[in-house]
């Protein structure tokens, strides 16, 4: 396939911020669709990429958005349910939207974001209704080329997860916790984004799912440990039972910003782990945990700051 173009859906989020980057860095045009104009103000910058401002629910949009593209991304998704923002109307109901826009529009390719744990059978809303969406994508067929991608956590300099517990850490000296002992292989959002750059045009990829995850496997109670002592803290954390974690999870999806729901709980259940290795057509192998968030964490931490003061001061 002849990729000189790509529409990104969901290209204002986490993950389409670096996909956008890496995509105008190939030197492919880009069009981002997104909803609000000025949550796409920071790739404004970048010199192949255009915003189309539409709702992507709207059918009509939608195709106009993909008219004259020669590839889609597809990454709009949801950790919590709010207002019209459903799980299935995002992860099942937009991506059947997408496809039959692709086809109107002559799409040659589709790269979809789904989720590691997508199981029509699986213990969460979400894990259910992202397994809609693979189906949705995979009901192509012939007339698409298509790939899924299955990512484990993604971590990176603004996401909310590490980061949330970061703010956790730093404020309170007792955490507790429930889901302790679940199990993620966290990605790096940049290996994310270079997954899916790197497949554009690559035939070999097309009607495969291929599952995303870092070099190493983490319970939930040790990633919050590494992230207390990247930012300088040692906390206390408290392993929840499991009647004691739902009922943490209730309280806090009632709480403005939904820090966990009972969703997002019943999806712990299921360890979010490979148990296949880092697909060897990309070329390259992920970046650790390690190598990677102590340097975005430590910049929030006061001493961090103190390089900063002198840099500014003319002394370093």
């Amino acid at each position: 396939m002849d990729i000189q173009s790509v529409c990104i859906v969901g290209g204002t989020g986490f993950v389409g911020r670096s996909i956008a980057e890496q995509a105008v860095g190939r030197g492919l045009r880009v069009r981002v669709l997104t909803r609000s104009e000025p949550r796409a103000k920071n790739l404004l910058v970048l010199p192949t990429l255009e915003v189309m401002v539409a709702d992507p629910h709207d059918e009509k949009a939608l195709q106009r958005a993909f008219d004259d593209m020669d590839a889609v991304v597809s990454l709009a998704g949801i950790l919590h349910e709010g207002g019209h923002a459903t799980f299935e109307r995002v992860h099942a109901e937009l991506p059947r939207k997408i496809v039959k826009a692709c086809n109107a529009s002559g799409v040659q390719q589709l790269l979809h974001m789904s989720a590691l744990g997508a199981d029509p059978a699986g213990p969460s809303d979400y894990q259910r209704s992202k397994a809609a969406g693979e189906s949705a994508v995979r009901e192509a067929g012939a007339t698409l080329a298509w790939t899924i991608f299955r990512p484990s956590v993604i971590f990176g300099e603004h996401d909310h997860f590490l980061n949330l517990f970061a703010s956790l850490v730093r404020l309170f000296p007792v955490v507790p916790l429930g889901g302790a002992k679940a199990r993620f292989q966290p990605v790096w959002v940049e290996d994310v984004a270079r997954a899916f750059v790197g497949s554009l045009g690559d035939g070999e990829v097309a009607g495969r799912t291929f599952a995303l995850c870092g070099p190493s496997v983490y319970t939930l109670a040790q990633l919050v440990e590494f992230v207390a002592a990247s930012v300088g803290r040692r906390p206390i954390v408290v392993p929840l039972a499991p009647a004691a974690a739902s009922l943490q999870a209730f309280f806090l999806e009632h709480l403005p910003g939904k820090l966990m729901t009972r969703d997002n709980l019943a999806s712990m259940r299921v360890d979010n782990v490979c148990a296949d290795p880092w697909p060897r057509h990309l070329g390259f192998s992920p970046s650790s945990l390690e190598a990677v968030v102590p340097e975005y964490l430590a910049d929030a931490t006061s001493r961090a700051k103190y390089p900063r003061y002198r840099h500014f001061a003319g002394r370093g």
